[in-house]
């Protein structure tokens, strides 16, 4: 009974993603054709159906672009780039859409120690950085059973350095995995979208205003209480925004 229903899920699965490619067809078309809204509406039926990929998230960024819509171009574009982070396109689509910000914030670059840290934990991800932890621990236990069962003093001595060098990689790759996730789950992103937005000290309609963003400039979500949520720009700036006015994007 089990292998039947996975059976028959499968076979649903197919006929959406047969379907999904037709909607993707005619979504392609439309925009070839000019009319941008209407591709947009077929991409989001598949966005619907819970199918994602960089692909669709660039057509959609692209859709969007062409109608001068900038937080929504920047906010697929940017989603595209979190599936596909090598593709010169999506980041080069992705600077043209952010030229048609307002806001002009500035970058406060990491310095001394946390800058070269923050540097060497970013040199792989997180999942590569358990992979040379787990290769340095099984080298430690070959290089440490070569050097219990050798006679020669000189392999022992050089067995016993090399070891011990596999067994510091293995524990710093355990650290910077543990840091990498834990930068990950700080890093919260989301795109502004109402076309002004007033920043608030505090969490209500009658705190004093702080700033004002506009549509598409890009903010971190820090927390969030009932209908607010509190954001961080680029320049450390804080404040307290409607949560209905930002999307986020993961």
């Amino acid at each position: 009974m089990r292998a039947i229903t996975i059976f028959v899920l499968c076979c649903f699965s197919l006929i959406s993603f047969s379907q999904n490619d037709k909607i993707f067809d005619e979504a392609n078309a439309l925009y070839n054709d000019g009319k941008y809204a209407e591709a947009i509406d077929k991409y989001e039926t598949i966005l619907n159906s819970d199918q994602h990929s960089a692909e669709l998230y660039f057509n959609l960024g692209n859709a969007n672009y062409k109608l001068n819509n900038i937080a929504p171009s920047i906010y697929y574009y940017e989603k595209a780039a979190q599936l596909n982070t090598s593709d010169k396109e999506i980041q080069n689509n992705l600077a043209f859409a952010q030229n048609m910000t307002i806001d002009a914030i500035d970058k406060v670059p990491d310095v001394g120690f946390s800058k070269i840290i923050n540097n060497v934990v970013n040199t792989f991800s997180t999942d590569t950085w358990a992979k040379i932890a787990v290769g340095g621990v099984l080298l430690f236990v070959i290089i440490f059973l070569a050097y219990h069962f050798s006679y020669s003093t000189t392999k022992k001595r050089i067995a016993f350095v090399t070891s011990i060098v596999s067994l510091i990689i293995a524990c710093f790759s355990v650290a910077m995995a543990f840091q990498n996730e834990a930068l990950e789950k700080k890093d919260n992103p989301a795109i502004v979208f109402s076309s002004e937005s007033r920043v608030k000290t505090d969490p209500n309609q009658t705190s004093e205003e702080v700033f004002r963003l506009h549509e598409g400039t890009k903010v971190q979500t820090l927390e969030t209480y009932d209908d607010w949520t509190k954001i961080q720009l680029s320049d450390n700036s804080t404040g307290w925004i409607p949560s209905k006015y930002i999307k986020t994007l993961k």
